[in-house]
């Protein structure tokens, strides 16, 4: 590797944050998504990473530096509730792939410990917008219905990046789950069912466990240790599933066993929309979700979105996607055009997915006193040609930079004398 090319490796794995303590935006249109709702010609004031004024009069201080909005609209930063962010880079590459593991572990397998917060990735994403997410593991060859647990972390940096290790548990029902435990729906929610009685008998006998003087269970210690949060009802069940029977299955099991559950995927959910609403079960889905791609989603309808949100039901919308969480503006976009309300839509990529996972009250509306993560839009932040002109990240100015556009800028420069790949970056 050359000089030149070491150098804008080292510029990309280290984002060199604006340190600046004040920050005032002024002359913007800020969906504050709080009960302010949307204000118009708008100062935010930032100081130590957290918004400390807010609204048409605020005073903005002598020593703070001072951004025009240019009457540009302002958001929350964007949540994307179901990532691969930092644990897959190429997907076709397997050491670039830690999602899965293939082993006796399922509850005790955590992506925490495998994300790289370096990860070309995330800048990539970050300068279009998304803030936060929540990296899941994945269901592979020789893993279990219970595949481990979800991480929630910041986007802003290398430091602190990890906001949650345990911000849910992830299991695979319906088809995916079928296939998983042996060739039955049935045999799936079996497992699940079997896993949290053992859990639970574990917590009570754990003295007699340890004196091997309790039953064997079947899962390891660990897998055990890790499901307490379940059934103590402090972690979320992120459930893979979609048909509306294995929805209402799922539903039931949450009451029967008194554990909170996310529904994920629910592409018939718009079926069950009244029985989600009363048990205030969120559904996390793309909306662009149509046409059948299997027998579980036969119902598929564009309208999923706006029918669970006029139910009542609490939605955010998901890529699954690391390389293109950017892209969940343009999902709800298409949403809106399919008759669900803007607010609802941009609630769907911000502070629903937050207080789906227990962030909300850290993150996803702009409001006094709260950690500051927003975006200044150069038009409709749904519109699929509007950009970012600036993402602020914990208070800190997040740099407009990833691989992809200095990669555009060095190939833009046709003029040089130089070679390409001995431009600098």
């Amino acid at each position: 590797m050359n000089q030149r090319n070491l150098l804008l490796t080292v510029l990309l794995c280290l984002p060199c944050f604006a340190l600046a303590e004040t920050y005032a935006i002024v002359n913007a249109k800020v969906h504050t998504l709080s009960s302010k709702g949307t204000l118009q010609d708008t100062t935010i004031v930032i100081d130590d990473g957290r918004v400390t004024d807010l609204g048409p009069g605020a005073r903005v201080p002598a020593s703070a530096e001072v951004i025009d909005a240019e009457g540009h609209e302002v958001t929350p930063g964007i949540f994307d509730p179901i990532s691969y962010l930092g644990i897959v880079e190429i997907g076709g590459v397997e050491q670039s792939v830690d999602d899965a593991l293939a082993n006796s572990y399922g509850p005790a397998f955590s992506v925490a410990d495998a994300i790289n917060p370096r990860s070309t990735l995330i800048a990539i994403n970050r300068i279009e917008g998304v803030t936060r997410a929540v990296v899941v593991p994945d269901a592979t060859e020789g893993s279990g219905i219970l595949v481990g647990q979800a991480a929630a972390i910041s986007l802003g940096g290398t430091d602190d990046y990890l906001v949650d290790r345990r911000a849910a548990m992830v299991v695979f029902l319906g088809e995916a789950g079928s296939g998983i435990a042996g060739g039955s729906r049935s045999g799936a929610l079996l497992r699940l069912k079997e896993a949290l009685q053992d859990a639970r008998d574990f917590k009570a006998n754990r003295d007699a466990y340890d004196a091997a003087q309790r039953r064997g269970y079947a899962l390891s210690r660990l897998d055990l240790e890790a499901l307490q949060g379940v059934i103590e009802g402090e972690v979320p069940l992120l459930t893979f599933v979609n048909r509306a029977s294995d929805i209402q299955s799922v539903l039931e099991f949450a009451d029967e066993y008194d554990v909170k559950v996310i529904i994920v995927g629910g592409a018939e959910a718009w079926l069950v929309a009244g029985q989600l609403a009363a048990a205030n079960v969120g559904v996390i889905l793309n909306p662009l979700t149509n046409l059948p791609g299997s027998f579980e989603s036969l119902n598929a309808s564009i309208e999923n979105a706006a029918r669970l949100h006029e139910a009542g039901v609490p939605i955010a919308f998901a890529m699954s996607d690391s390389h293109n969480a950017r892209n969940l503006t343009q999902l709800a976009g298409n949403a809106v055009a399919h008759g669900l309300p803007w607010e609802a839509a941009l609630r769907a990529i911000t502070v629903n997915p937050a207080a789906m996972f227990g962030q909300d009250n850290k993150c996803c509306t702009i409001e006094v006193g709260k950690e500051t993560d927003l975006v200044i839009w150069d038009g409709d932040p749904l519109e699929v040609t509007s950009f970012p002109t600036q993402v602020i990240i914990a208070g800190e100015m997040v740099p407009m930079t990833s691989r992809q556009t200095l990669l555009r800028d060095r190939y833009l420069e046709l003029d040089s004398e130089l070679p390409p790949a001995y431009r600098h970056p």
